[in-house]
C-alpha cells in the first residue's frame, strides 16, 4: 500500500467517525428519517412538471445568501448621513472584494423579488392556494410584503439621490392615506423630515427586524408545506373537495411512492445552483449598484429612479391622469394585499386546472404585461432625471471665459444638468436650456430659475450671490458667439 493510499484511507476513517459522532450527538436521525420517508406527488419526481415547483426552495437559499453578504456589508457600513455614502464608496474602491460583495447583495435582492413573484404566479396558475393550503398562501403574501420591504429599505441605505427621493415619494404617498396617513409618514421618516433618524430606522429594519420576521415566517411556511403536502399538478375534471381531498392526496402520494429526497430535491438544488451562478455572473459583469449622486436637498421634488422592481409603480404615478390620484396613490396599495389574502377564502375549492380557470391565466398575464410596459416606459422615458450625467469636459470649455467655466461647474453641481440639457449634455426631464436661451431673455430665465415652475424647485435662497449670473453666463454661452436670443 502506497503512502498516499494509506493517508486517504486514514482520512476516510476519521471523516466517518466524525460524521457518526455529529449524527448521534446532534440527533439528526429524525431529520434523515423524515427526508427518507416523506412522500410527494409522483408527478413532481417523474415528469418535467417538477421544474415548476423549484422556485420556493430557491427563494429560501437566496435569502440565506443575502444574510451572509448583508452581514459582511453591515460590518463596514456606518448608518449616518455624513458617512453612509462615503462608506459605500470606500467599499467599492478600497475594501478587498467590497464592491463584489455589494454587487452580490444587490443582484441577490433582485433575485428574491423576481423569485417571489414567479413562485406566487405559479401558485395562482395551478390553484395551489386552494384547500387545504389557504394559510400557506396567506403566509406567502406576508413573505411577499417582507421581500418588498427589504428591497425598499435597502435603497435608502445607499444614501444617494435616487434612494432619498424614492423614500420621500413613498412617504408622501403614505401621508395621503385616510385617517392614519400623517402618523404613518412620521413613523416611516422617524420624524417630520427625512434625515439621520430615518436612515438609522431603515438600517435597523433592513438588518434586524425584517430578516427576523422573514426567518420566522419562512419557518411557518415550510412547516405548512410539509404538513399539508406539496400541491400536485392540477388536472382538468379533478376539483378540490374539502370533504375528500386529504384522503385522496394521502392515497395518491402513497401509491406514487415518490420521496422528496432524492427524487424531487435534486431538481431544486440544480435550480439553486443555476440561480447562484447567474447572480455571480451578474455581479462580476455589472458590479455594485451605486451609490449615485450625493443627496441634494434642492432635488427632492423630482421623480426618482428607484431600483428596477419598483420602477413600474413610479412610472404609474407619473403617467396617471390627475383624476386618478386617490386610486393610484391611496386605494391601490391599500387594497391589493388584502385582496391577495382573501383570494383563497373566496376561491378555496373547485377546479385547479388552468384550462378550467382562464381568469387565473389572464390575471397573471395581464399583471406581467402591465409591469413590463410600465417598466420599459420608465427605463426609456424622459420623465426621470439623469443622475449619471457627467460634467462638461475641460477641453470643451478651454476657450470659454472664467465666468462661463464657473457656471458650467455650478450647472452640474446644483443639479441643473440632471434635468436639463446644454451643449447636448444632460437630462431630458426638463427643456433643453440651449434651445430655451434662444427664445427667452436673460432676465426672464433668471426669474424662472429663482421662482421655479411646475416640478422645478425655486432656487431662491439656494444659490449663493453670483452663482445665478455664472449659470446664466454658461447657458447663454452655449448659443455660440453669433446667435442672439430672440427674447432680447
Amino acid at each position: 500500500m502506497t503512502r498516499l493510499r494509506w493517508i486517504a484511507l486514514a482520512g476516510e476513517r476519521v471523516a466517518r467517525r466524525v460524521g457518526r459522532w455529529v449524527y448521534d450527538r446532534a440527533a439528526l436521525a429524525p431529520i434523515f428519517d423524515f427526508l427518507d420517508k416523506h412522500k410527494v406527488p409522483p408527478e413532481l419526481g417523474r415528469t418535467r412538471k417538477g421544474w415548476f415547483y423549484v422556485f420556493g426552495q430557491a427563494l429560501v437559499f437566496v435569502f440565506l445568501a443575502q444574510i451572509v453578504t448583508g452581514s459582511a456589508l453591515a460590518m463596514k457600513y456606518i448608518p449616518s448621513p455624513d458617512h453612509a455614502w462615503h462608506t459605500l464608496e470606500f467599499l467599492n474602491t478600497e475594501v478587498v472584494w467590497g464592491g463584489f460583495v455589494r454587487a452580490l447583495h444587490f443582484f441577490g435582492a433582485s433575485a428574491m423579488v423576481l423569485l417571489v413573484f414567479v413562485h406566487m404566479s405559479r401558485v395562482v396558475i395551478t390553484g395551489s392556494y386552494k384547500y387545504p393550503r389557504e394559510v400557506n398562501w396567506i403566509t406567502g403574501v406576508g413573505l411577499l410584503v417582507l421581500v418588498l420591504a427589504m428591497a425598499f429599505t435597502g435603497q435608502l441605505l445607499r444614501w444617494d439621490q435616487d434612494g432619498v427621493s424614492t423614500v420621500m415619494v413613498a412617504a408622501t404617498m403614505l401621508g395621503r392615506l385616510p385617517l392614519v396617513g400623517e402618523r404613518l409618514m412620521e413613523i416611516v421618516l422617524a420624524g417630520d423630515t427625512l434625515g439621520g433618524a430615518t436612515l438609522s430606522r431603515f438600517f435597523a429594519l433592513h438588518v434586524i427586524v425584517f430578516p427576523l420576521l422573514m426567518i420566522g415566517l419562512i419557518g411557518v411556511h415550510v412547516y405548512l408545506v410539509v404538513r399539508n403536502g406539496v400541491s400536485e399538478p392540477p388536472r382538468a375534471g379533478r376539483p378540490v373537495d374539502p370533504g375528500t381531498y386529504r384522503m385522496w392526496y394521502r392515497r395518491h402520494t402513497e401509491a406514487g411512492n415518490t420521496r422528496y429526497w432524492p427524487d424531487v430535491a435534486w431538481r431544486e438544488f440544480v435550480f439553486v445552483a443555476v440561480v447562484y451562478a447567474v447572480i455571480f455572473l451578474l455581479a462580476v459583469t455589472w458590479g455594485p449598484k451605486g451609490p449615485g449622486a450625493v443627496p441634494d436637498p434642492t432635488m427632492v421634488e423630482v421623480v426618482p429612479r428607484p431600483d428596477w422592481y419598483f420602477l413600474w409603480y413610479y412610472a404609474l404615478i407619473w403617467y396617471k391622469p390627475a383624476a386618478l390620484d386617490m386610486v393610484v396613490l391611496v386605494w391601490f396599495p391599500l387594497l391589493v394585499f388584502p385582496a391577495l389574502v382573501l383570494l383563497p377564502i373566496f376561491f378555496g375549492r373547485g377546479e385547479r386546472a388552468p384550462t378550467r380557470r382562464p381568469w387565473a391565466l389572464f390575471a397573471v398575464a395581464a399583471t406581467i404585461l402591465l409591469w413590463a410596459t410600465l417598466t420599459v416606459s420608465a427605463i426609456q422615458g424622459d420623465w426621470i432625471p439623469d443622475f449619471d450625467t457627467e460634467p462638461v469636459p475641460e477641453a470643451v470649455l478651454e476657450d470659454a471665459p472664467l465666468g462661463v467655466r464657473d457656471g458650467a461647474g455650478l450647472f452640474y453641481e446644483r443639479g441643473c444638468q440632471y434635468c436639463h440639457m446644454a451643449l447636448e449634455r444632460g437630462g431630458t426631464y426638463g427643456p433643453d436650456l440651449t434651445r430655451s436661451a434662444r427664445e427667452m431673455s436673460r432676465s426672464d430665465m433668471a426669474v424662472r430659475i429663482v421662482m421655479g415652475i411646475g416640478n422645478m424647485p425655486a432656487y431662491q435662497g439656494i444659490l449663493e450671490p453670483g452663482e445665478l449670473d455664472a449659470i446664466l453666463d454658461y447657458i447663454f454661452w452655449t448659443l455660440g458667439p453669433d446667435v442672439t436670443p430672440e427674447g432680447d
